[in-house]
């Protein structure tokens, strides 16, 4: 069994166990209502919470057992209101939380997916051409009495190179990317060098950077409103990012925090160069520290960020479609042209 519940099966497990106290039922009758309508990869788990229920443990304490399973934030939201008694509510923000999440992802996916698809398959039609269609071409020049035009010349050069060592520049490629993804899973300062870089990518790094900064205003929010301490929401927010320049950002605000800085200054502090936050955010955040409306304010400038960036993720999908088409047409047509100069080369000299 896998060892990590994806946002959409941590999201599934948290509307039925919402819905189940809702309608009346003791924690432990609804763990076990859940049981038998549960996909069989989740039954592990699913004993083992009910197993440490009966023996005493808390609700929170059974997902702390399995925290790999589970997000921090949704252990901590469950551990805040078994103190206040109110567990309905702390569902309630962890379904809000991982459906906005979702919906963020399946926006970025979405948006991207037709660009990749198509620079792909260009890629692949242009590897086609080279490795079978312009080896033709090449033999149909060998018979040629003329000198082969500089760039027609240099696209046969490249054909032999492609189609000489086709197998061991593809193995050389496919091992490249393994290394890379092999030493990325076990190398924390690689994984914070792409994170940063990845901000600093043309047309993607912008919609990166707003995707964090709505995740992190959206968890640190809901944590504040579900009763943790500013600090203690930090430290949450820290551990539950899936980016290492907003995890490094949440823990040097909580640091600035303890050396008693006010929020305002703390994020000035942490984020001197604005990499992760704009300057509205910034102000926005630092009057509402002052005023003592944190949490709402947070809630709104999330919704704000996610809607500015689902206005983007729309243009860029508009914009990309034609852009791409019109590449894809250059690159193909250029190919073709370079293949044909000798012959309108030839067909001038007669």
């Amino acid at each position: 069994m896998s060892r990590q519940l994806s946002k959409q099966d941590q999201l599934g497990f948290a509307r039925q166990l919402l819905i189940l106290l809702q309608a009346g039922l003791a924690l432990l009758n609804a763990i076990e209502l859940i049981y038998k309508t549960a996909p069989k990869s989740w039954h592990t788990w699913l004993q083992n919470i009910h197993a440490q229920l009966k023996n005493g443990f808390s609700f929170s304490q059974c997902l702390r057992l399995d925290a790999d399973l589970f997000s921090m934030e949704l252990i901590n939201l469950i551990s805040v209101s078994e103190r206040t008694g109110d567990i309905e509510l702390a569902l309630k923000t962890i379904c809000e939380q991982l459906e906005a999440q979702i919906e963020l992802r399946r926006k970025v996916q979405q948006a991207l997916a037709y660009p990749v698809i198509t620079l792909t398959t260009s890629l692949a039609l242009v590897i086609v051409m080279m490795v079978w269609v312009v080896p033709v071409f090449k033999d149909v020049f060998a018979h040629f009495q003329a000198e082969l035009p500089g760039p027609t010349r240099f696209l046969i050069q490249a054909s032999s190179v492609l189609e000489n060592y086709f197998l061991e520049l593809g193995l050389g490629l496919v091992l490249s990317v393994v290394i890379f993804f092999c030493s990325w899973k076990k190398s924390v300062r690689l994984q914070r060098m792409c994170d940063r870089l990845s901000f600093r990518l043309p047309i993607i790094g912008p919609l990166l950077r707003l995707a964090t900064l709505t995740y992190w205003c959206r968890t640190l929010g809901h944590l504040i409103t579900s009763g943790l301490s500013l600090p203690d929401a930090l430290r949450v927010t820290a551990q539950s990012s899936n980016h290492w320049l907003s995890h490094d950002f949440s823990a040097e605000v909580f640091k600035q925090l303890t050396r008693g800085w006010p929020l305002g200054e703390a994020l000035t502090r942490a984020d001197p160069k604005q990499i992760l936050f704009d300057l509205e955010t910034l102000q926005l955040l630092r009057i509402a520290s002052e005023s003592g409306s944190l949490d709402s304010m947070l809630c709104k400038r999330a919704n704000i960020l996610g809607s500015e960036l689902s206005n983007r993720l729309n243009t860029l999908s508009q914009t990309l479609e034609p852009l791409l088409i019109v590449i894809v047409g250059i690159i193909i047509g250029s190919l073709v042209i370079i293949l044909y100069l000798p012959i309108f080369n030839l067909g001038q000299i007669v």
